[in-house]
């Protein structure tokens, strides 16, 4: 650890130590009670929930450090008996699903919006308006149009 504070990763701040990362800065722990407790929130809270082993060492690696935090990670998910009966070891690597590139150019990928706030005309009106908005240049585009409120089977 000490070739740690001479590499200025850790940093200690009104009595406690912060380990520093390019992009974070995370509390620093060694005492086993918080560590569990941090696993413990981790891995059975309802935002955190028996995620994948690569979820958890994410979401434990945003609140803190502790040396060998690592390997802590699996071998406590392997104390968790819901996780052993759905066999989370096969699972898949925790990742974004299809990762957006930015675009080069205006109108490649646009995200959308609708929204039904136009007063009824009648039944051929327009009643909604759908919002575009370019992710590349953050022009807005609105398009009146009709929307229906039956579901289709």
């Amino acid at each position: 650890m000490e070739k740690g504070f001479d590499e200025g990763r850790f940093h200690f701040l009104d009595g406690i130590i912060y380990h520093r990362t390019k992009n974070t800065c995370v509390m620093t722990l060694k005492d086993e009670t918080l560590i569990n407790t941090i696993l413990n929130e981790c891995h059975y809270s309802a935002v955190c929930g028996h995620l994948s082993e690569d979820g958890k060492l994410e979401r434990v690696k945003n609140f803190s450090w502790w040396q060998n935090w690592r390997k802590h990670v699996p071998e406590y998910c392997k104390t968790c008996d819901r996780c052993q009966k759905a066999n989370r070891s096969i699972g898949k690597k925790f990742r974004m699903i299809n990762q957006i590139h930015e675009p080069n150019s205006p109108f490649k990928i646009v995200y959308m919006d609708s929204e039904k706030t136009l007063p009824s005309g009648g039944a051929r009106s327009l009643n909604a308006c759908l919002v575009l908005v370019d992710r590349n240049s953050g022009t807005l585009m609105f398009l009146s149009c009709k929307k229906d409120d039956r579901a289709i089977l």
